[in-house]
């Protein structure tokens, strides 16, 4: 059996092992967490993300460690790494936990067998360029294989992708890695084979005209909604044209969660280093914030000081229990702050998160179903 390892095993990275796993692979997961190692072993772990649970039940060739000397004692020679890039103040991501990672393995010297290095985090366009001869000397090969998931559905996501994006320096590790999603993934993607470069602007980028078009269907709704006219019949007609398409062109709330929004910042900070203005990305960025603007004054007018306003949901996308850059939040929270009767119905996990940052700015009630 074809063994593959992989470094962090958080959300994504327990979703791709159980995946890889249940595709016919031996996988050994490595974390820093013994007590998180502890219950994903003991299979005790229990998550809010579909499909996990039941995948890990029945998993019978996944082990995770806290050890990183195992991958070399057991001889594992395909590394996943699915580690955070966590936002810099400057709208860039941090490469500190890979970076990390890469000199622990380099503590283990130069490899007899060549073993093959695939970074599934997001990272700044360049990074792996910047890395890659460093790997080389050690017997390593790169590849950057970032995916288009989301929090709520990573597991279905992975096993139905529209793309697989491979940036590779190596033609061989390419068809490695295909042929390891091609027993993952139930349908037919598309195999994006490209350099790094490419590949780390691909994923920058295709999240980013999606944020371009989030904004936009939204800009069209609040105008139409501030002249009388019917924005959900006039972004239907527009996305009804192929060349648009109706995907993520709806009126609502605006775009959030823990991708959109850094993706867009750190597309915008790359082209600056460029010097080159994204002044499409920018521009998306403003209209988010600006159509946050239009909402509150929208339900200002909809409701009365002494009227309640029920939320069922403030997490970012409903059924998660993340609330990071959540668009719904921070309606809820600038209502509440102009003296407005905000209810929010949620799951107990996502109230105590909202208690223990908001204290008392809402009326909790409690909806575990």
């Amino acid at each position: 059996m074809k063994k593959i390892a992989i470094i962090g095993i958080g959300r994504l990275g327990l979703c791709l092992a159980l995946n890889i796993e249940k595709a016919g692979y031996s996988v050994l997961g490595i974390d820093v967490s013994e007590k998180y190692v502890a219950a994903i072993n003991s299979k005790s772990f229990h998550s809010s993300e579909p499909y996990v649970n039941e995948y890990l039940t029945a998993s019978k060739n996944f082990v995770v460690s806290t050890h990183i000397q195992e991958i070399f004692e057991k001889e594992y020679n395909i590394i996943f790494l699915v580690l955070p890039t966590p936002s810099k103040s400057s709208g860039e991501f941090s490469h500190h936990y890979i970076d990390e990672v890469i000199e622990n393995l380099a503590k283990y010297g130069k490899q007899p067998i060549t073993k093959h290095l695939v970074i599934n985090s997001t990272c700044m366009p360049g990074y792996c360029d910047s890395i890659k001869e460093k790997l080389s000397a050690l017997n390593y090969t790169l590849t950057y294989n970032p995916e288009f998931i989301a929090q709520g559905s990573i597991i279905k996501d992975q096993q139905y992708p529209d793309q697989v994006l491979i940036g590779e320096t190596d033609a061989e590790v390419g068809d490695m890695l295909q042929t390891i999603y091609s027993k993952i993934c139930k349908n037919t993607p598309r195999y994006c084979r490209m350099s790094l470069l490419s590949a780390e602007i691909t994923k920058l980028a295709t999240n980013c005209f999606l944020t371009t078009k989030i904004s936009f269907a939204n800009a069209i709704g609040d105008i139409a909604t501030k002249v009388g006219a019917e924005p959900e019949k006039i972004l239907e007609a527009i996305g009804a044209d192929s060349r648009i398409g109706n995907a993520y062109f709806k009126y609502g709330f605006g775009y959030g969660g823990p991708c959109f929004p850094r993706d867009n910042k750190a597309f915008t900070q790359f082209a600056a280093n460029n010097n080159y203005a994204m002044l499409i990305s920018e521009a998306t960025d403003k209209t988010n914030k600006t159509h946050h603007d239009f909402l509150v004054e929208q339900w200002k007018l909809k409701f009365e000081k002494s009227e309640q306003i029920i939320f069922d949901s403030v997490t970012y996308k409903k059924g998660t229990d993340i609330i990071e850059e959540s668009q719904q939040l921070q309606l809820a929270i600038s209502l509440a702050k102009a003296g407005h009767q905000v209810v929010i119905k949620e799951s107990s996990t996502v109230i105590k998160l909202l208690m223990d940052a908001y204290s008392n700015l809402f009326t909790y009630q409690i909806n575990d179903n």
